[in-house]
């Protein structure tokens, strides 16, 4: 793959700090956001990427962080929508302003900064947008009414994009993990060696991004192949 610049939302830990950092290692420009300060410090101090702190439940900051892309690397060719967080609650207990904060950010937070970068992408005659979904989002789950149904609304998005920026040689594809080894929703101790790491997630958007421009891979789920391994 030739030398592209990166946007990763969501890029300070987990997955989103993994693709930083392998796209870094292959030569790649990157600017990734997060909003904890620390985490982003220690990730640009390791990757030598550029580490905004930034919401992208907030307009502004979305407008901040792609007016950053084109000062500092004079545009995006690689978008990756990585920020999200889950709230889990069964209905008839569930918390829907909740709910609706979360898909501030699982869903309208990605519509946004995306609206922002095709633009710049369209301009380009070229382009990735990969948007993390999740295996949550192809099946439901007890608790699961507002996350699933937040990477279901992203899966379908995905699909609607796919339709209009295809013609524009855009490719979007819309990446499913299943359980990975990270503190998402800060949760511990998943710590099977036999699951996914957030790096296995980041080595299969590298490969689907290096395939030649005329392949698009729209869609796809990365399962662990043995989880239930004794370790």
């Amino acid at each position: 793959m030739d030398q592209r610049r990166f946007l990763v939302t969501g890029g300070s830990q987990g997955i989103g700090a993994a693709i930083v950092e392998q796209a870094r290692a292959a030569g790649h420009a990157v600017v990734f956001t997060g909003r904890n300060e620390p985490l982003i410090d220690a990730v640009a101090k390791k990757t030598g990427a550029h580490g905004l702190r930034a919401d992208v439940s907030v307009s502004a900051d979305n407008a901040r962080t792609v007016d950053a892309c084109r000062d500092r690397m004079g545009g995006v060719d690689v978008l990756v929508n990585n920020a999200a967080y889950a709230y889990r609650a069964e209905i008839g207990a569930m918390d829907v302003d909740a709910m609706r904060k979360m898909f501030e950010t699982n869903v309208f937070g990605l519509v946004d900064i995306t609206n922002r970068v095709v633009p710049l992408l369209k301009a380009g005659g070229a382009g990735d947008i990969v948007n993390i979904a999740s295996t949550s989002g192809m099946k439901g789950a007890p608790a699961a009414t507002a996350y699933a149904g937040s990477k279901w609304a992203v899966r379908g998005i995905s699909q609607c994009w796919q339709a209009e920026l295809r013609p524009h040689g855009i490719r979007v594809t819309c990446v499913c993990p299943s359980e990975v080894q990270t503190h998402f929703g800060g949760a511990t101790g998943r710590n099977n060696p036999n699951k996914l790491y957030a790096a296995d997630i980041a080595a299969t958007i590298m490969a689907a991004l290096d395939m030649p421009r005329r392949a698009l891979w729209p869609e796809l789920a990365v399962f662990a192949t043995n989880p239930w391994k004794e370790t």
